[in-house]
């Protein structure tokens, strides 16, 4: 898998959760870094709108390949003053073809088909980027459209509907769904594809169960009202636009080609999950693109043996176009970094450069800020006029200093006399 693209709805918002969260990151984003760094990803970008989360982690072979990076978010709640109920977005460009990624919280109940709509019709207008390019989010050449979306199954009976999802026939439903409805007639949506629901609808659960509502809904007075039917709340769709001729670097593309296209292999739900009162969905897909990127802005190696001892260099150079800063910078990561503020220490590039030539430069990064205990490591060099990595390197060993290895004999020494030899077994008569 070369990326994952996270999106939560109804994370806790309350007042002191949501100050701490912008301060620090959040506990979500906490975990699936945790989880994710390990295994080679990163935390390219994330967005937070009070209850709703955006997240999107990819491999490290792929960032030299993604650029203009940008988020957006619109409020739909309380007239558009609230940010309980809308849309946030992350989009890229990967290796020349511009993506959008969207979750989106619309307006709960079944008499509000018309009103989700029209929420989100707003952030589809709302939503502008700075890329003159691709402004607006229907003018990226893929764009993935997912969250609670909150759509329900209209006109059939609770019973009916219990009935079918409990005998497996679930294509009985999906002419009542309110999206597949509002697909039919509305044009803005047409061009939306959406796998077949070959699951059950993912709302609404008892907590910690896979039993469908048992608990009467609270109304006024405390007495109870209707228990909520059954529906697909929780959908992940996808848009191609219709591409145009992309020149490639070589200029080989060639008339009618095909760019860029995109394969569903899977779409489930997850029922052992449950700790909402909505089941997770997860969509798997293959995404075909012929490239109109293959070289890095920026090449970056180590110089050399690294170690504590003495300062270190590192080597760049750059393509020609690449439009560096003098607040550009190479940093240090270990390999299991979490984002790209998650480095050891760094270097200028043009503070701490120490010779330049015609095809490279080298920095250097002084020998006290070079890790002790050593281990493996790897460099980025961050772009501050593009706000992304620019270039990555292979990872290299760091070699363990010798006050580092001194150090671990110690305390081994240490540990061996704090720890006591088992006494003898003996018996008594």
């Amino acid at each position: 898998m070369d990326m994952y693209v996270i999106g939560l709805q109804e994370v806790n918002s309350k007042i002191i959760n949501f100050l701490s969260d912008l301060a620090f990151d959040d506990p979500w984003s906490i975990f699936f870094m945790t989880v994710f760094s390990p295994l080679g990803y990163i935390k390219l970008s994330s967005i937070r709108m009070q209850g709703l989360l955006l997240l999107v982690f990819v491999k490290h072979a792929h960032i030299p390949f993604i650029r203009d990076i940008h988020t957006h978010y619109t409020r739909t709640g309380l007239y558009g003053y609230w940010g309980n109920k809308g849309g946030v977005t992350i989009r890229m460009s990967l290796y020349g073809h511009t993506i959008c990624f969207m979750n989106c919280h619309l307006p709960a109940h079944i008499e509000n088909a018309e009103q989700r709509l029209d929420d989100f019709e707003k952030i589809l207008e709302m939503h502008q980027f700075e890329d003159e390019n691709v402004p607006d989010i229907l003018d990226h050449d893929i764009l993935f459209w997912f969250g609670d979306l909150n759509f329900r199954i209209a006109d059939y009976g609770i019973h009916f509907v219990r009935e079918s999802i409990s005998n497996s026939r679930y294509n009985l439903l999906w002419e009542k769904d309110q999206l597949n409805m509002a697909k039919k007639k509305e044009a803005f949506l047409q061009e939306f594809i959406e796998g077949p629901l070959q699951f059950k609808p993912t709302y609404k659960f008892d907590l910690h169960s896979d039993v469908y509502d048992t608990r009467g809904q609270k109304t006024l007075f405390w007495f109870n009202g209707k228990k909520r039917k059954p529906a697909w709340t929780d959908r992940i769709l996808w848009r191609v636009k219709n591409l145009s001729q992309h020149p490639s670097e070589d200029g080989d593309l060639s008339e009618g080609e095909q760019t860029i296209s995109v394969t569903l292999n899977n779409y489930i739900s997850h029922m052992s999950y449950g700790i909402s009162d909505h089941k997770p969905v997860t969509g798997t897909f293959g995404l075909q693109i012929k490239p109109l990127l293959s070289t890095p802005l920026v090449t970056l190696n180590p110089e050399g043996e690294w170690n504590a001892v003495q300062d270190v260099l590192i080597s760049y150079s750059s393509v020609s176009e690449f439009p560096s800063s003098t607040w550009d910078w190479i940093g240090l990561y270990q390999v299991a970094f979490r984002h790209v503020n998650d480095y050891v220490t760094y270097a200028w590039v043009k503070d701490d450069e120490i010779s330049s030539s015609e095809d490279v430069t080298h920095v250097y990064i002084s020998a006290d800020e070079i890790p002790h205990a050593g281990g493996e490591f790897l460099l980025c060099y961050y772009s501050h006029n593009m706000q992304c990595i620019a270039g990555i390197s292979q990872p290299f060993q760091i070699q363990p200093s010798r006050r580092s290895a001194e150090k671990e004999l110690a305390q081994e020494n240490i540990n061996g006399i704090e720890k006591p030899h088992s006494p003898e077994p003996y018996n008594e008569f």
